[in-house]
């Protein structure tokens, strides 16, 4: 059996957008999988700026996509299977490309991984819908470089 396409396309296209000036965004399906700040998710999705300015240690391999990224001010580690991204665009262009969410290889004898993508239960976690909520305009999640 071959390897997916996908996290080549991934790495390819965010490369096109790195070099053309662009800011790469991807939009995740967020599953129990997914290590992405909660208090963004929306409808089970998240989009992340990927951009080399907005992450620290961006790392797109063929299983996982990792890196360190600030949400309000805090340092979050993002851990993200590539089979949950489900697109990834140029945001000044709209331009890039979508993909099928994929479930996730079973692991032989690995009792751990779930063969099924299951949506998260408490999406905006009770802890992040405080004042900081209320205080974003849009909803949507964003990162931004702090000096």
């Amino acid at each position: 059996m071959s390897s997916s396409t996908k996290p080549y396309l991934i790495r390819a296209l965010h490369e096109w957008c790195t070099d053309n000036g662009h800011t790469p965004y991807i939009v995740v399906w967020v599953t129990e999988q997914t290590s992405v700040p909660r208090e963004f998710v929306k409808n089970n999705e998240i989009v992340l700026n990927i951009a080399h300015t907005a992450c620290k240690g961006l790392k797109i391999d063929n299983d996982w996509i990792s890196f360190s990224a600030r949400f309000g001010g805090v340092a979050r580690d993002i851990w993200i299977p590539v089979g949950n991204v489900m697109s990834i665009f140029a945001r000044e262009t709209g331009e890039g490309m979508g993909f099928e969410v994929e479930a996730p290889p079973e692991s032989a004898g690995n009792a751990e991984s779930s063969p099924t993508l299951k949506p998260v239960e408490g999406q905006g976690g009770e802890a992040g819908q405080g004042a900081d909520s209320s205080s974003r305009s849009t909803g949507r999640p964003s990162l931004r470089i702090v000096k």
